[in-house]
């Protein structure tokens, strides 16, 4: 296989993201799988990461918050991502480019064409094959998380009202990119979308078991 393939999980903060990467993991094993999260993936980018969602840092300005969101994505793409796509690996990622629209461009208020340019400068131009977002309402997924709040986590249900309504906006405008999930629903029956819709893709590009 000459050429990967780029999936990335979208959505709010308590959506079901990491659960239902989990669930892909097992359901895609025997493919070339590999796995990043945003912020994080390499040792670089994990450290931004601390910086990012540590609520001691309540100082970071939007901008400054997008800039380091930035410098951690150039650094996955560029370590990560695309070498595993040149070796025709499938790239599974918890959150990506979208997340800064929807975060610091929808949440924050930070210009959107500044963020789409930076976007496209971190990232040169590497953008997913597929994005699955999880809708669901800030209420909602403020119950089902879990442990202590991060940083932004910690903005409450305004903020992540404003964050949804950016991926529901994006989804509009990319909706041949898009593939918008009720998560809602029992984790059984958003897990059977998400997996429908990746075997369509898979089977689509040819892609089976061992391959690559």
């Amino acid at each position: 296989m000459s050429k990967g393939l780029f999936i990335s999980l979208e959505g709010i903060d308590g959506s079901g993201k990491t659960t239902l990467i989990q669930h892909l993991n097992r359901v895609l094993e025997g493919y070339p799988l590999v796995n990043i999260r945003e912020p994080g993936g390499t040792a670089i980018s994990e450290k931004i990461r601390e910086i990012l969602l540590n609520v001691d840092n309540h100082q970071i300005t939007p901008r400054t918050e997008a800039f380091l969101y930035a410098a951690a994505r150039s650094q996955v793409v560029e370590q990560l991502i695309r070498p595993s796509l040149e070796q025709g690996k499938i790239v599974l990622a918890d959150r990506y480019l979208d997340s800064t629209i929807a975060y610091q461009g929808y949440g924050r208020g930070v210009d959107l064409e500044f963020l789409h340019t930076l976007n496209y400068l971190c990232t040169a131009g590497t953008l997913p094959d597929a994005t699955i977002l999880l809708d669901l309402e800030p209420a909602l997924g403020e119950a089902r998380r879990h442990g202590k709040a991060d940083r932004l986590e910690k903005e409450g249900r305004e903020f992540q009202a404003r964050v949804r309504q950016g991926y529901l906006q994006l989804a509009r405008q990319e909706a041949e990119r898009f593939h918008v999930i009720d998560a809602s629903r029992a984790f059984d029956d958003v897990a059977h979308d998400a997996v429908e819709y990746l075997q369509k893709i898979l089977v689509s590009r040819g892609w089976k078991p061992d391959a690559g």
